[in-house]
């Protein structure tokens, strides 16, 4: 196509038919059409927050409106009037606005948001307008009218809309070059903001989903381009082998969810062993899992894996005088509370004409009647008579009057029955006026304050219509779940360690360990190199492998101990390292770079375990130390790069364990982040306290369930857990529950006797509830009585829990406390009490964890034997640098 021309011949070549140019006529059909599809279509209006066809939809309800419901296909081919489209797309668009539940009160089957089920045909399924409709959505006298698309009927330019609706029912749309996506926010929450303007108040709005969920909302970015949700199902654990999904992320249905569960589950991803669906009026998937596996780890994997987390990307864009605009949504709510002031003014002008009119009539009639002008018209013969002598009679009498008595106003008065006259009661039309009079004073006054009254006005929609309407979506920022870290290990890992082969198709070579086919794997080799790479069927890392595993990207407790020889011919050296982060498929030389270097021994420590070695020499000259033990606990943790501390100068003959190590790393400093609800190693929170491999965690429940757990990043939590601390197994815990069998107070002191098992220590009756729970040693506990009517309350009782009741079995009942009415009971300071102390981490004879990758001086290690060379002494160690020597960034 030359010079933007298209040519169409009409018939075959040289047959002498006319050629028609349509030289740019696509670019303006193009404009023309993308111009429709924005305003016509796909975009709703800031005035009243609706698209053309819901506009159509509601002003054809409207119509058609007695109070009774309506069939669905009578209301869309009424529509059809003002919508020239088909009934189709006219019967989804209603069905999506009935499904809102906030204009349409609605009959039948309309389909259901959670399942995803379609709604029934239109001729099966009845509709009328809400009250919430019928009171914001429309007004006659306040509505501008223009003509339909054939000219026959009158429809609204914008429907006078006195409410935020855009942003209470969200709107998305896909236009021509452009889209909106506006989430659905709370109905109390959006009229709160709405008063919270008009007072002059800042405000922030956060969107509210009807099918629940959980939501991070912190880069929301008011709804602006750019801006981010991520939208979680709320997930709990049944029991030790199901969880229930009760709640489901906005934009989902639980049929997509459950395909998307089973299909990472095929993936491998996670594991399951069925699903069932019993969602009816809520949501309710029960997820079995397979003995074994964890359901914390699964819950953060169905997160990972599955829609059970999605992220939606907000985009405001609307309508206004035609053209697109792009705002945020805290400026539609202030655009769409000012319009309703405006609104609200309008009608409260009409109103005001409306009353006044009312009164000049009232007035007229009155001064007409009582003063008996209809009298003077007996005589005139002619209807210009009759005027002039109800016009002259008048005169006398209208200097009170608000406008000038006009020729329709007498004419008005000729229509007065005989019979009304004969029944006049003056009182009664001078109360009326008087009414009248004080409507006309109140309405005034709201104009004069209109702020105050358009305060009222949203004041009295939250009153009517906001029962029920409360949030539905839980606000909570998230924690990033690491996708390596709760994904199953779908495969397993071989290795050809004389080849230099790893991958998961070598099944006849050597077992590793199981994977998943997201990890990556470290592999160490004989000569000193190290390399971290993918895992892949099979893939080449270097021959003499000696170690493989699975690598875990930040993990400073991990500490590999080696002995190495530097060259064919060279001095042996020993070091201690962490390998936190490196360069995927970069080649790392552990030890000098010199050729012929050996790896003497060589071992990977989860818990910084130090094993004791035994070196044995080869006899060469006349060394008589031929044997001696080295014992890794001396040796400080260094970088990867550093050369280590020097063993000796001789020819090594083999390296031997010993003894195997115990770990050399301070105990764990884990905090508690109650905003995410989970633990973390990053100084996030409540400290929990320092913990070593056996401790545990102690977690009371509200409901009188306790137990013990291993202090896991990936544990989840109850939202009813009233103690969380960690656990120690001497000291007892006091409790004061009500028994709902013999409605009485009881006091039980216990220990916990079942490590990871969760029981239950009040009784399980209906009505039995925990009152207080004390981990303290010494508890006190103040318990305040019922005053009795005629009586004087007794006095405050002190209970010392320690000397009340023994240490008894957690299943039993426990002492009553008090047979008199208890109000209410009270922990107060507990007892000095010195508990056995721990040992702190300080005075412990082990290497901190942030030592690991420190860079200090090269000093090599003075050691001792023959020709001063054989055994290491010195604790210091040789430094180096803890980054790539090539200076390359480390990634992953």
């Amino acid at each position: 196509m030359e010079n933007d021309e298209l040519n169409i011949n009409n018939g075959e070549e040289n047959n002498g038919d006319t050629i028609t140019r349509v030289t740019g006529m696509y670019k303006d059909w193009f404009l023309d059409y993308a111009s429709y599809v924005i305003l016509e279509r796909a975009v709703p209006a800031i005035e009243d927050g609706f698209k053309p066809v819901q506009r159509r939809i509601m002003q054809s309800m409207k119509d058609l409106d007695d109070g009774r419901y309506n069939k669905v296909a009578n209301i869309v081919g009424h529509t059809m009037q003002y919508h020239p489209h088909g009934d189709a797309s006219i019967a989804d668009a209603m069905v999506q606005i009935g499904q809102k539940d906030l204009l349409i009160d609605t009959q039948g089957n309309w389909g259901n948001i959670l399942t995803g089920d379609s709604a029934a045909a239109s001729r099966y399924i009845e509709a009328r307008i809400s009250k919430f409709g019928l009171d914001v959505v429309y007004n006659p006298k306040i509505t501008e009218w223009q003509a339909s698309y054939d000219g026959r009927r009158k429809e609204p330019v914008n429907l006078p809309v006195m409410f935020p609706l855009l942003l209470a029912q969200g709107g998305e749309g896909i236009a021509v070059g452009l889209s909106t996506k506006i989430l659905p926010h709370n109905f109390n929450e959006l009229i709160e903001a709405s008063i919270k303007h008009l007072k002059g108040k800042r405000f922030t709005l956060l969107p509210d989903f009807p099918t629940a969920g959980i939501a991070d909302m912190t880069n929301y970015n008011d709804g602006n381009r750019g801006g981010k949700v991520r939208v979680r199902a709320r997930i709990s654990q049944y029991d030790k082998n199901i969880l229930v999904i009760t709640e489901i992320p906005f934009g989902t249905t639980t049929s997509s969810l459950i395909d998307s569960i089973l299909k990472a589950n095929d993936k491998g991803k996670i594991r399951i062993k069925k699903i069932e669906d019993n969602t009816a009026a809520e949501v309710e998937i029960l997820v079995h899992l397979p003995s074994g596996i964890s359901p914390d780890k699964t819950i953060d994997a169905l997160y990972a894996f599955t829609n059970c987390e999605t992220s939606l990307s907000p985009l405001g864009c609307v309508i206004e005088e035609n053209k697109p605009l792009f705002i945020g949504v805290s400026e539609m709510l202030r655009r769409s509370t000012d319009n309703t002031v405006e609104l609200l003014k309008s009608e409260l002008e009409i109103k005001l004409r409306e009353l006044q009119e009312q009164w000049h009539y009232a007035s007229l009639e009155r001064i007409f009647i009582e003063n008996r002008i209809y009298r003077d018209i007996e005589e005139e013969e002619t209807w210009e008579g009759v005027i002039a002598a109800i016009d002259k009679g008048l005169k006398p009498h209208i200097k009170h009057l608000k406008r000038k008595v006009t020729e329709e106003d007498i004419t008005r008065l000729t229509e007065i029955r005989i019979k009304r006259i004969s029944k006049f009661d003056i009182d009664k039309a001078q109360q009326k006026i008087e009414a009248l009079e004080g409507q006309i004073a109140e309405v005034k006054n709201h104009l004069d304050n209109l702020i105050d009254y358009a305060i009222a006005y949203f004041t009295r929609l939250k009153k009517d219509y906001g029962k029920g309407r409360e949030r539905k979506t839980e606000i909570r920022i998230f924690d990033d779940i690491v996708a390596t870290k709760v994904v199953i290990r779908n495969t397993k890992l071989y290795v050809n360690r004389e080849e230099g082969f790893v991958g998961t198709s070598l099944r006849r070579d050597e077992y590793v360990c199981d994977c998943s086919d997201i990890d990556n794997i470290i592999v160490f080799t004989e000569e000193g190199k190290m390399m971290v790479t993918k895992v892949d069927s099979k893939t080449f890392v270097g021959k003499n492998i000696i170690h493989v595993a699975v690598f875990k990207k930040k993990d400073n407790r991990t500490i590999y101990n080696m002995i190495y020889r530097d060259g064919s011919r060279g001095p042996s050296y020993m070091k201690r390292f962490a390998v936190t982060g490196v360069t995927r498929d970069k080649e790392y030389d552990l030890a000098r770079g010199n050729k012929g270097s050996k790896v003497w021994h060589f071992s990977a420590n989860p818990n910084g375990e130090a094993e004791v070695v035994t070196i044995l020499l080869r006899q060469v000259g006349s060394i008589k130390k031929l044997k001696w033990d080295i014992d890794f606990a001396d040796l400080a943790i260094k970088g990867r790069g550093v050369k280590g501390n020097l063993v000796t100068k001789n020819s090594i003959k083999r390296v031997e364990l010993k003894e195997k190590g115990v770990s050399t790393l301070k105990p764990r400093k884990i905090w508690f982040d109650d905003t995410v609800q989970r633990l973390n190693v990053d100084s996030r929170g409540e400290l929990m306290g320092e913990f070593r491999g056996e401790d545990k965690l102690l977690i009371i429940r509200q409901d009188g369930t306790i137990k013990t757990i291993t202090p896991e990043i990936t544990a989840r939590f109850d939202d009813n857990m009233i103690v969380l601390e960690k656990w120690i197994p001497k000291k007892p815990i006091s409790a004061i529950y009500f028994d709902g069998d013999k409605q009485r107070y009881y006091v039980k002191r216990f220990l916990i006797e079942n490590e990871s098992k969760e029981e239950k220590f009040i009784t399980d009756h209906s009505n039995s509830q925990l009152e207080i729970v004390s981990t303290d040693w010494r508890p006190v506990a103040e318990v305040e009585f019922t005053k009795e009517r005629g009586k004087e309350r007794k006095p405050n009782y002190e209970v010392n829990l320690e000397e009340f009741i023994a240490i008894k079995g957690i299943s039993a009942l426990g002492n009553q406390l008090s047979k008199e009415k208890i109000n209410q009971i009270n922990l107060k300071d507990p007892l000095p009490y010195d508990p056995p102390k721990e040992v702190p981490a300080e005075e412990m004879e082990v290497v901190d964890e942030e030592t690991v990758d420190s860079v200090k001086s090269d000093t090599d290690l003075k050691v001792e034997g023959n020709n001063s060379e054989n055994t290491t002494k010195n604790k210091d160690s040789s430094g180096g640098p803890a980054v790539d020597e090539d200076g390359q960034a480390k990634l992953f």
